[in-house]
């Protein structure tokens, strides 16, 4: 495994590599745990070559405090990194990066921006649009590995790739969850025991409202959760929305032949926490 902290230097390490192999990249922010690693699994499985990046990106964070804490474990990643088959670790810094000009660009997807996290978190995806095109021109990957955990990001990414021709097949991947439910993130690690115990319950409340959506009109399963969330003493809910799979946009009734999911956020003390799931 061959850890590269700059640009040109993993640019090198690929130019003999590249001919002929195909190339599965997995972008992560670092503070690996067992979801990471599937991702890495599943690009084992179709790729002759594994890049993982580790870069916490600071034009995605519209909340100053949680980039400051956000956990940067990289002696401890490198040796998750070595129990799977990762053959580059990339880990630059933010000048490496963005030339000594750390700054967003200006992206538009289809409207995709504008829903539930863009609603909430300022300029969010124009940071994810601005990492991930510069990720890809610099690895230049064949497949590229994202978790379903954050969906509508799968899609902004899918529609970045489309928009400007870059040619890496985009993989979703299963959200990889904890015993008890909860999705794994690297901001787990930060939470409290008590709000450790009582995050599960997001995942168990979005079962439940699949089994709702079956037989009740999308707004009554909204209220459902949203009262559910009021009676919870150690949970507050950002946002609970159901929408349209494709278009990620909101519905206030469900129409035949339509896929939906039911996204949300919520916060366990000061750590926000997303999930979503397929309703259908």
């Amino acid at each position: 495994m061959l850890v590269c902290l700059t640009t040109q230097s993993l640019k090198n390490a690929l130019i003999k590599k590249r001919k002929n192999h195909s190339i599965g990249f997995i972008p992560t922010m670092g503070a690996l745990h067992e979801g990471h690693l599937s991702l890495i699994k599943e690009a084992e499985k179709a790729n002759d070559i594994v890049v993982v990046s580790i870069f916490v990106n600071p034009t995605q964070f519209d909340n100053k405090e949680d980039l400051k804490k956000y956990p940067r474990t990289l002696t401890q990643d490198k040796k998750l990194l070595e129990q799977v088959k990762c053959d580059f670790v990339f880990a630059p810094s933010a000048n490496d990066i963005y030339k000594n000009n750390i700054h967003s660009s200006k992206f538009t997807f289809g409207g995709l921006e504008h829903a539930m996290e863009g609603k909430f978190r300022d300029g969010h995806f124009d940071g994810v649009g601005t990492i991930v095109k510069r990720l890809f021109e610099i690895v230049e990957p064949t497949n590229a590995y994202f978790g379903e955990k954050d969906f509508q990001q799968l899609q902004i990414i899918k529609k970045l790739v489309a928009s400007f021709k870059i040619p890496t097949n985009i993989v979703g991947c299963e959200i990889y969850r904890e015993e008890d439910g909860l999705a794994m993130s690297s901001r787990n690690t930060r939470l409290t025991k008590t709000h450790r115990a009582a995050a599960p319950f997001i995942y168990k409340t979005l079962q439940e409202a699949k089994i709702r959506f079956e037989t009740e009109s999308a707004s009554r399963v909204d209220t459902w959760v949203h009262e559910q969330f009021e009676k919870h003493v150690s949970l507050d809910l950002e946002y609970f929305e159901i929408a349209n799979t494709n278009t990620l946009k909101t519905i206030s009734r469900k129409r035949k032949g339509s896929k939906y999911r039911g996204f949300i956020a919520a916060f366990a003390g000061k750590i926000r926490l997303i999930d979503n799931i397929a309703l259908n």
